[in-house]
């Protein structure tokens, strides 16, 4: 399901929520999709799901435009939560399934699946009100992929979820990507996008400001992390040349690096004054990017 936006532009009045933006998503690949609050992100997704119209611009699966005929073939998780609270898990599941076109008996067994594997077997006939907020989370995300969409669009998937069930709804995604579905998904966790994505678009006031494979988006950013621990005074390494920011921590200081060769010459010149506990160079981080690029840190 190779997803496809060209020059999509949405209006709301005077306001433009997103601005000109075309991307193409590759089949079968999980794409990262970054921006602040009010970056355009949700707005897209509408309009990917045909729930908003574009203003100008085309969106295309397969090359066919998404109306209700593809419904069944696509899946959502909203950022805010839309489940019936009075609703049993099953009757809900069961309901949202056949609108999405499965028979009642195949919604009820992959419904089975789901919550044996998320360990909560036992949630089957409970109302969602009864449910933590975690948990109801987790029946979200089921209501999003019990009828195996080709699509799967995710908007902050992970939100509210303690550690654990964040690795379990990770492997989760992980796990239907390599079975073939297409997966866009939203966080606000950079570490997410960056152990999962291999494609990914920040977005700032509507544009896109970063766009492309993550290798090659921390290799043209052109800058690297250098951390130092030592038993001795290396705070004056901030001031070195080709150091564009540092920060101090308990144990040495933190830089970013113009170049490997800065990294030589900062070694260089600290080698036998001490003990180097630690020395290591590393690639920039997604949020060293997201910073620098969007403007603004990404909480």
């Amino acid at each position: 399901m190779a997803l496809k936006l060209e020059n999509v532009t949405k209006k709301f009045g005077e306001f433009t929520a997103v601005d000109d933006l075309s991307l193409e998503i590759p089949e079968k690949e999980m794409f990262g999709f970054l921006g602040a609050n009010g970056a355009g992100k949700t707005t897209t997704f509408r309009m990917i799901l045909g729930l908003l119209d574009p203003t100008k611009g085309r969106i295309t699966l397969d090359g066919k435009t998404i109306d209700y005929s593809t419904s069944p073939i696509i899946g959502y998780l909203p950022e805010e939560r839309g489940l019936y609270p009075k609703l049993k898990v099953k009757e809900q599941i069961v309901y949202l399934a056949r609108l999405r076109g499965m028979q009642k008996q195949d919604a009820v067994r992959e419904l089975a699946y789901w919550l044996e594997r998320f360990k909560v077997p036992e949630y089957m006939d409970k109302k969602v009100e009864e449910l933590s907020k975690g948990n109801q989370q987790k029946i979200q995300f089921l209501a999003a992929v019990i009828h195996k969409p080709r699509l799967l669009i995710l908007d902050e998937p992970f939100s509210g979820l303690d550690p654990v069930n964040v690795e379990l709804l990770k492997q989760a995604v992980i796990d239907l990507k390599e079975a073939g579905t297409t997966i866009v998904f939203s966080s606000h966790r950079m570490e997410h996008v960056e152990e999962m994505c291999e494609h990914l678009c920040i977005m700032q006031k509507g544009r896109p400001v970063v766009h492309g494979a993550l290798k090659e988006i921390k290799r043209s950013f052109g800058k690297k992390n250098l951390v130092i621990h030592a038993d001795f005074d290396i705070s004056s390494l901030e001031n070195h040349d080709g150091v564009t920011k540092a920060k101090h921590t308990p144990e040495g200081i933190h830089l970013q690096v113009t170049s490997e060769y800065i990294a030589e010459e900062i070694l260089k010149r600290i080698v036998g004054k001490g003990f180097i506990r630690k020395f290591v160079l590393e690639e920039p981080s997604l949020n060293d990017i997201f910073i620098e690029k969007a403007g603004a840190s990404y909480e």
